[in-house]
């Protein structure tokens, strides 16, 4: 997913998501493993809210996203705050995750994990760079959201400078939601479409994931009040502790 024209007004259609509330679960995981500094990746860094604030908190940060367009928003933001010095912003896909050595934790947010075909292989490159008792935070959409919420919905999304059409499809046979984005400039008139597909992956298939990689998932709870889990939450929150080293053959 590249999110390319959406990457300009991902903030203003993603207002209300409360990156303070996250970064506070974030932040108290991290303290809890007892991970105050050092190097974490952020895996799907988008335009970089928590990248940034995981930075101003004094961790190094490295970003990692597809889209050269996100993180040309990054590197505005982290110029502004003038905290470039420590972010290394990498344009990368995450099935092909190539690091400079070892990292101390990782996060990933927003269902970035969804976009993934192969999950799998994800947590697999995580886990080859990550550190013996480093952490992997993320969170996932359910599959109960993408087949009771997002569905066959459509949602309409109004930024001061463009309008969003957001559509999705269901499709039970390949166990993934289709996402059409249309996107209309108010200024010029100009029109795009973008297009890209969330995969769903029930918890047992991600606790597999993450076991066969050398992690153990030590808490589940719901991804968007940060309570217990119920069989109608909408995001999972995780954070898996990593046992041991492991190379990417073993």
């Amino acid at each position: 997913m590249a999110y390319q024209e959406f990457a300009y007004f991902y903030d203003e259609f993603n207002g209300e998501a409360d990156y303070d509330a996250l970064y506070a679960k974030i932040k108290a995981e991290l303290d809890a493993h007892d991970i105050h500094d050092g190097i974490l990746l952020d895996m799907g860094c988008g335009t970089g809210e928590l990248t940034l604030m995981l930075t101003q908190a004094g961790y190094d940060m490295i970003g990692v996203d597809q889209s050269e367009e996100m993180l040309a928003v990054v590197r505005d933001k982290a110029d502004q705050l003038g905290i470039s010095e420590r972010l290394l912003l990498l344009r990368q896909d995450l099935l092909n995750l190539d690091l400079y050595g070892t990292i101390r934790g990782a996060v990933s947010t927003f269902d970035t994990f969804n976009h993934i075909p192969d999950l799998e292989r994800t947590i697999q490159n995580a886990a080859f760079f990550m550190e013996e008792g480093g952490v992997l935070l993320f969170d996932m959409n359910t599959p109960y959201k993408h087949k009771h919420i997002l569905g066959e919905n459509t949602f309409t999304l109004e930024g001061p400078d463009a309008n969003c059409v957001w559509h999705n499809h269901w499709d039970e046979a390949n166990q993934k939601v289709d996402i059409s984005i249309g996107i209309d400039y108010q200024d010029t008139g100009e029109h795009f479409d973008e297009k890209f597909s969330e995969y769903t992956y029930s918890l047992e298939q991600i606790r597999t994931a993450l076991e066969k990689y050398g992690f153990r998932l030590e808490s589940v709870c719901d991804g968007e009040t940060f309570a217990e889990l119920t069989e109608t939450s909408p995001r999972y929150f995780m954070c898996a502790v990593k046992q041991y080293t492991q190379t990417k053959e073993g």
